[in-house]
């Protein structure tokens, strides 16, 4: 896969127009920010080419609009933002291969950056149809003379801009994805033992491929957040009025055996903290919160977070690891009174010697939001479904692009 460094190093883009295909896809309340992570991530790229005098122009995607321009998801508060990391103006373009777009980039003299509004409200973006998405990618095209893949957390995705636009164009991998698919080799081809992972979030489903290729792979699967219910229903307990999917109960009853069969160690909770009522995370209120051994689960409880002794277990299970893989929360953590399984192992990740991997989405955002220091863990990464479908041993869309 060429890289930026050899774009840089053969002198092809000073006075050009770069194409950067970013991932700014950051959550919005309001129309502020609330988490600048991605923002952030983009920086180094972006910076890296401008200084070397090309006229960089940053494209990406915000939520899910439905191919049509809709104001809660545009990027101009990104523009903002990004300016001020980069410490210079971002032009921004109200459209994204419209006049606005040809007038914004054909304004940039060498090193200035603009940023076109959100792809995702052209239908050409995600469209299934090769013939229309091809014809976006060729609008797209005109823009620049080469393109730079940087937005891992959208490699996943055979849309215009990540995988159509760059067989139009000379390509290169910015220094982002880059440095995400060689923490990703470290997790699948050359690891370092043993190694654990901790699983979390809400739907067991959104797993049930990684944790099938991690059975292959994993010496210790650590699982929490609202996925458990369904493996704690599986072994005979009772979840009260937890989430749980019952659909899944087969499938995770076959990997609990497997599990087994094959001495990989299966790590779920002891005790669990919930309340009879989910709690408000706009006030963020207090709740009433209560904690039950698992196999003493109250008939009208929300399991929302693993418990004390559960946080103790987790922690130990990490102590030895010399690689840990984080995706998914213990809990609700967006509540302080439900933070605190996900801050035991953010905790645990930092106080161990392992190679430590924060596996993008929640996790990440946890990561910030419960005010741990990034530079704490070996790696946080960009891209949680990116990630998942990559250890999943998939053949991700964008990056095959660039490989091309």
């Amino acid at each position: 896969m060429k890289t930026i460094d050899d774009l840089l190093a053969e002198g092809q883009v000073a006075g050009k127009r770069v194409f950067v295909r970013a991932d700014l896809n950051v959550p919005l309340s309001d129309g502020t920010i609330t988490d600048d992570g991605r923002i952030r991530a983009a920086v180094p790229t972006i910076t890296r080419l401008a200084d070397a005098g090309a006229k960089v122009i940053v494209a990406s995607h915000l939520g899910r609009p439905k191919g049509a321009p809709d104001p809660q998801f545009s990027l101009a508060p990104v523009a903002a933002r990004l300016g001020e990391l980069l410490g210079t103006d971002v032009a921004f373009a109200s459209d994204t291969v419209g006049d606005s777009a040809a007038a914004t980039v054909a304004g940039l003299a060498d090193g200035q950056v603009a940023l076109l509004e959100n792809l995702r409200f052209n239908p050409g973006e995600t469209v299934k149809d090769d013939a229309e998405r091809g014809a976006f990618a060729d609008q797209l095209a005109a823009l620049a003379d080469s393109y730079v893949g940087d937005g891992f957390g959208a490699v996943h995705r055979k849309h215009a801009s990540v995988y159509d636009l760059p067989a139009r164009l000379p390509h290169a991998a910015g220094g982002l994805i880059a440095t995400e698919v060689g923490v990703l080799k470290k997790l699948t081809e050359d690891v370092k033992r043993p190694y654990a992972v901790v699983l979390g979030g809400s739907k067991v489903s959104d797993k049930l491929g990684v944790i099938d290729h991690l059975l292959e792979k994993a010496d210790r699967i650590l699982v929490g957040g609202g996925m458990v219910f369904t493996f704690l229903k599986a072994q005979g307990h009772e979840v009260g009025k937890s989430l749980l999917q019952e659909d899944q109960l087969p499938v995770v009853t076959e990997y609990l055996a497997r599990a087994e069969a094959k001495g990989v160690e299966f790590v779920l909770p002891v005790d669990v903290v919930g309340a009879t009522e989910f709690p408000d995370l706009k006030t963020k209120a207090p709740s009433s919160p209560a904690t039950a051994p698992v196999d003493s689960i109250p008939a009208d409880m929300i399991g929302l977070d693993i418990g004390p002794e559960s946080r103790k277990l987790f922690a130990a299970k990490l102590a030895d690891a010399a690689t840990v893989f984080w995706n998914g929360p213990m809990g609700v953590f967006e509540h302080p009174d439900y933070a605190d399984g996900t801050r035991a192992v953010a905790q645990a990740l930092i106080d161990s010697p392992a190679f430590t991997v924060v596996g993008g989405g929640d996790s990440a955002a946890a990561v910030r939001i419960l005010g741990f220091d990034e530079n704490a863990f070996g790696h946080i990464s960009t891209g949680g479904g990116a990630s998942l479908e990559y250890l999943e041993g998939k053949t991700l869309p964008g990056l095959a692009a660039l490989e091309g």
